[in-house]
């Protein structure tokens, strides 16, 4: 595989990074660093903790389709420490091979079988701070060689431009979602509490119906696709305590 020099891959890529000023155009600035380097999937997420259980829950943006998620999620992978507590508390990157025998005593088999499934046998793992502290990874994978020390640097240098942009984005999407009304941050507040509609309904004296209709209005305003992924996008937003 051919690439162009150092040089010119990073300001190739500095200046796409730096023009986006959209959620659309930094997902495709994402996808444009991932493909620069070799790798043909990106993921940005929220880093694990060791309460995580739902590696989609985590999720900010992929160019993975829902069906890894799906498998990953099912084979609860996120219940092994290396995902829970190594790739989340380390401030260094993390690059891998399965190639490596030492990937055997680190990676579950679940997971190695799911990341040859999907064509990302080598991979590479940077981590981050976002302008509120929150801690996130910029994930890649594919089929290529491992990285090379110079490339390693080469791409954490460039996930520093990534951050800036997402910072950048986020700020701009924040701004565009309608707030939640006083009502449904009660709702989603209980959820996040585990409380069930019915009970939600007799702690607000309103029907389950009611709290559902609230639910399904958060939902849509926040942009989620259910319960989890909303109560943990409130909870990241700062919407409920």
């Amino acid at each position: 595989m051919s690439y162009m020099t150092t040089s010119e891959r990073q300001l190739s890529l500095v200046t796409e990074i730096s023009a986006a000023n959209t959620r659309a155009e930094f997902a495709q600035a994402l996808v444009g660093a991932a493909r620069a380097y070799g790798f043909r999937h990106i993921t940005l997420m929220h880093a694990p903790a060791p309460e995580s259980i739902l590696l989609k829950t985590l999720l900010i943006e992929t160019s993975l389709p829902s069906t890894y998620f799906n498998q990953f999620d099912r084979a609860r992978i996120m219940r092994f420490p290396m995902l829970s507590t190594g790739m989340g508390d380390s401030a260094l990157p993390r690059s891998w091979s399965l190639s490596d025998n030492a990937c055997d005593s680190i990676f579950p088999d679940e997971l190695s079988k799911i990341l040859q499934a999907f064509g990302m046998p080598t991979g590479v793992a940077v981590p981050a701070y976002t302008r509120d502290s929150e801690r996130i990874l910029f994930w890649l994978g594919g089929d290529r060689p491992p990285l090379g020390q110079t490339e390693l640097n080469e791409l954490t240098m460039v996930t520093l431009h990534l951050l800036d942009a997402y910072n950048r984005t986020k700020q701009s999407k924040l701004m565009e979602h309608p707030p939640l009304s006083a009502r449904e941050r009660e709702v989603v507040r209980w959820t996040a509490q585990g409380k069930t509609s019915i009970e939600i309904g007799q702690i607000l004296s309103l029907s389950d119906h009611t709290v559902n209709a609230y639910m399904t209005s958060a939902i849509k305003k926040l942009d989620c696709v259910n319960r989890t992924q909303l109560v943990a996008k409130a909870i990241r937003l700062k919407l409920i305590n």
